[in-house]
């Protein structure tokens, strides 16, 4: 299983290698289901290969380890398909349920994001087709043959089961690449697949607990828990998608007119009264006071200046009800969707309200609370 999302941070774990200008991480999940697979896989080998003593368990580690070295090899492969579409991998990490490939940003076309997708899955169908081909002459209940076959096995599982098309396995990335082509919209093909993701989800713990149950035979516990994992694991997974999917396509429709209100600048000598006689006229709803070399210097706190006398408001000074802009509260008022969010989440960390200017020119005003709610809305 393969995550290409950016990560916010590297992963935590051990750094056993670097490939492609990535590092290979080792994470502490992964020691879990080492320990956990071993003893899973231990009874099998005792039943096939005979009384090898404690040496079980060193076959059944050699197991776990062929198994992940078939995860690493499915990730290496979706980070040079990257590298070589234009986008360096930032990671490769083995996890407990498996792993996952990080690139610095989002795939840029649909058929490239197909190709990453499908280079794993690929990767583990010559990888047991390769195992099929030596474990044939070799005997099937020996140690080496029994290391073949399950490599056969193992790398026929991951390969088919990430093909199947709902979020987070790879066959989704490639449902989301489908759906995007036609739609022209990435977004829409995120939920789309997401929510496959979730109807497979469903599929896989229903399986493991209907398929029994309907042959009229009782179903097996070990199988019912690892499908309900797997079952929350790919839920999980497909859900986040759907979210995700939803608030990039909320960031895409971003504009300083939908998360902003109209303003006008004005001088910092101007009267409150003229002030909003400008503001009127413009069909703003706020007002910018500049410095003196035009630079947004402070907006007008609305309720002081509705709270000053209508005889007074023509002598006071609009700065006498002005709440101050710092230095670097401004964010160019042409920019949309993911940029214009980019840019308020830059500003605010000088200010929670920003300045939208176009060409010299004050346009709007935003708050960041107001880009947030449009966003989760």
């Amino acid at each position: 299983m393969s995550d290409s999302r950016p990560p916010a941070r590297r992963s935590s774990g051990w750094v056993i290698g670097r490939v492609a200008g990535a590092p290979i991480i080792l994470a502490p999940s992964w020691l879990i289901a080492a320990v956990v697979l071993t003893l899973i896989f231990a009874p099998s080998v005792r039943s096939r290969a005979g009384n090898l003593g404690a040496l079980v368990y060193v076959v059944a580690l050699a197991f776990v380890v062929l198994l992940f070295a078939s995860v690493l090899v499915h990730e290496l492969a979706h980070g040079f398909m990257a590298r070589a579409r234009g986008q360096q991998p930032r990671e490769f990490v083995l996890t407990l349920w498996g792993g996952h490939t990080a690139f610095g940003g989002a795939t840029p076309t649909p058929g490239s994001s197909a190709l990453i997708a499908v280079v794993g899955p690929i990767a583990n169908l010559v990888l047991a087709a390769g195992f099929f081909a030596l474990a044939r002459p070799v005997d099937a209940v020996s140690v080496v043959g029994l290391l073949l076959w399950s490599g056969c096995v193992t790398n026929a599982f991951v390969g088919l089961f990430n093909l199947i098309p709902g979020l987070p396995l790879d066959g989704g990335y490639l449902l989301e690449a489908a759906v995007w082509a036609v739609t022209k919209n990435r977004h829409t093909g995120t939920v789309a697949a997401g929510w496959v993701g979730r109807v497979v989800a469903v599929a896989v713990f229903a399986w493991a607990l209907g398929l029994p149950l309907l042959q009229g035979r009782q179903p097996n516990i070990g199988d019912v828990v690892w499908a309900a994992l797997i079952g929350a694991f790919l839920w999980s997974g497909a859900s986040a998608a759907v979210r995700g999917g939803r608030t990039q396509k909320a960031v895409g429709q971003v504009t300083v007119a939908s998360v902003g209100r109209r303003a006008v600048g004005v001088g910092h000598t101007e009267s409150i009264a003229h002030a909003g006689a400008l503001a009127a006229a413009a069909g703003a709803d706020e007002v910018v006071i500049l410095s003196p070399d035009g630079r947004p210097a402070a907006y007008v706190d609305r309720a002081a200046a509705a709270s000053v006398p209508a005889e007074a408001a023509g002598t006071t000074p609009v700065t006498a009800v002005a709440v101050p802009l710092p230095v670097g509260a401004v964010v160019d008022g042409r920019l949309a969707g993911q940029e214009l969010v980019a840019a308020v989440g830059r500003a605010t960390e000088h200010s929670p309200v920003v300045a939208a200017v176009v060409d010299g020119r004050v346009v709007g005003l935003i708050r960041a609370m107001d880009v947030v709610a449009a966003i989760r809305s």
